[in-house]
């Protein structure tokens, strides 16, 4: 059985944005650009209604190039266990309230049992200090915390250029 990957918003962000003038930006686009084309198919792939939404938002030539990308990828429901689990992470000190759709995209992908959460966001997703404080506290709950990576890291030991 194939692994699954949950793809948070910044992911189809980097995909589908336009080419970055700094070079940190660019070299995120292009390995997320690098997983799309050589890891994707390894995987089975969701988003949840929260990456719909937060791809609807802004510039609506950028809105739509997010909603063409994320077309066919199966929808995870942000469920009421789900928004529970978010406001606990938010209410024991985790994260913080301006994160708590961060905590959502984690919450989630942990509900629902996927095995990898794939963003770029790593203030309050790919934190591993964060990490390791979430792992323990949904443990005491019976949870288990998808592995949260960047495209980077879930591209392998591909070899690649930047």
């Amino acid at each position: 059985m194939r692994k699954r990957v949950y793809l948070e918003t910044t992911v189809i962000s980097y995909l589908t944005a336009r080419p970055s003038r700094t070079l940190v930006g660019a070299a995120h686009q292009q390995l997320t650009i690098d997983w799309w084309e050589q890891r994707r198919h390894d995987f089975d792939l969701v988003v949840s209604e929260l990456v719909l939404r937060e791809a609807q938002a802004g510039d609506p030539d950028a809105a739509k190039r997010r909603l063409t990308i994320l077309e066919g990828i199966p929808r995870l429901a942000l469920s009421d266990e789900a928004i529970a689990l978010a406001q606990e992470f938010i209410q024991n000190g985790l994260l913080p309230l301006k994160a708590a759709d961060d905590g959502l995209h984690i919450a989630v992908a942990t509900t629902f049992s996927v095995d990898y959460l794939l963003t770029w966001n790593c203030t309050h997703i790919a934190n591993p200090e964060l990490q390791a404080k979430l792992a323990e506290f949904l443990q005491q709950r019976g949870l288990f915390l998808p592995f949260i990576c960047t495209p980077e890291e879930l591209l392998g030991g591909q070899d690649r250029e930047l």
